[in-house]
Formats: structure tokens, sequence, C-alpha cells
């Protein structure tokens, strides 16, 4: 491939990522992939592949420092945890806006300067409904997809004048890992509330994400709903 473009996708080991990384890989993508625990999880997806803490700013510099170029930023890692916020230890807390919001702060500091110089780039965050709208006994998750909302806005502004688009996905029910919690009788519930009358899948992100990095320059600033109609 002429000229080829590298994209850097975080949370790439499964679910949501991993669908990403498999659509960009077709299209002759480039890939660095950042998985938390264990680097072999990103087999046989091509590219570089990495293993750490993605709210460890020095470990997301050295990565995004290692890469020639980068064209596409997909921050896709995010952890939830279901519960009442009074329960919730500060611990956890701090893992999950370290891993869902200031990962974001991590990447993008990382890849900015390199995408001014080029003159292009697309950055796109994966969020949630819950981002918009708030859910009961997922406090922490739901503010820190606000978070990723607010950032994707205002970056988007901060970055338009050199060529930069900055988009979010606030994802609905999207059948990963994630939402394995839930026995059967939830996740029919869930879906019954649905309109698509169905969850939605990883690769419903994926090609989102594809026409998103494929598509025009003027569309930035954006949070598009991908919920089959249910928010």
């Amino acid at each position: 491939m002429n000229n080829p473009k590298y994209a850097l996708v975080t949370g790439a080991s499964r679910g949501i990522g991993r669908a990403i990384a498999e659509h960009l890989e077709k299209e002759g993508v480039e890939l660095f992939l950042i998985c938390h625990k264990d680097v072999h999880s990103l087999e046989p997806l091509s590219g570089t592949h990495f293993a750490g803490d993605i709210g460890d700013f020095e470990f997301v510099s050295n990565v995004i420092n290692s890469m020639p170029r980068i064209d596409y930023l997909i921050n896709n890692a995010g952890i939830s945890k279901i519960g009442l916020l009074q329960d919730m230890k500060p611990s956890e807390w701090d893992e999950i806006l370290r891993t869902n919001l200031t990962s974001l702060y991590n990447t993008c500091h990382a890849a900015i300067p390199k995408m001014i110089h080029q003159k292009y780039g697309k950055i796109i965050n994966i969020s949630s409904a819950w981002g918009n709208v708030g859910a009961s006994t997922e406090v922490a998750y739901s503010a820190t997809k606000g978070g990723v909302n607010a950032f994707t806005r205002a970056l988007a502004k901060e970055l338009a004048p050199s060529n930069i688009q900055v988009n979010a996905i606030a994802c609905g029910v999207i059948d990963t890992d994630m939402n394995k919690c839930f026995d059967e009788e939830e996740r029919q519930a869930l879906i019954d509330e649905i309109p698509a009358c169905r969850m939605g899948t990883p690769d419903d992100v994926a090609e989102l994400v594809s026409s998103l990095v494929n598509g025009n320059s003027y569309l930035t600033g954006q949070i598009i709903g991908l919920d089959g109609g249910w928010i």
C-alpha cells in the first residue's frame, strides 16, 4: 500500500476494540495496538502490539512516540463497575476515571503534535449513551463518558484549524463482555426496550469507525449515537 495510514487503537484485545482493529487491518492500515495485560491476546492481528496501563502517561507517550506517524487515534479502552455509588471504593473510582478519561488526555497529548505537523488526523472516542443521559448504578461510568463527550466537543474546536477531526460514538447496548454481567432475562428486557429489537455488535461500531476515518473533513465535534434508536 502506498503511503499507508497509521492507527493507534486502545483496548484492542477484544470486543469493540478488536473489531475496529480487524476492520482497519482489512483496509491496509498499519496498526499499533494496546491492551491492558497480555500482549499475546492481540494475536493474530497485524502490526505492533503493546500491553500496559492506558492511564500511565509515560507508557502511552512512549508508544505513540514510537510511531512514524499517526493518522487515526481510536480511544476505545474502557471499564465499568455496576453498583451503588455509596458502595464504590475510592480506588475503584480512581481506576475508572484513569482508564476511561485520563487515558484520552494521555493519548491525545502525545498524538496531537504529530497530527498538527502532518496537518491531518482523525480522533475517534468510543463513548456511551450513558454519557448523555446517565445510568443508575453506573454513576462513575456515566460521569467519565459524559467527560469524554465534553472532551470531544472542546478538542474538536481546538484542532479544527489544523485539519484534525475529533468525534465520539455514543454506543448503546453492545453485545460485549462488559454486558455479560446480565443474565438472560435481563438481556431480553434490555432488547425489548431497543426499537431495533437487538443489541448492537462490535462490528456495528467498527463499521461506523471505518466510515468516520474515511469520511469528510467537515464532520467534527459530534457525539454520534449508535443505539438502535434506544435513547
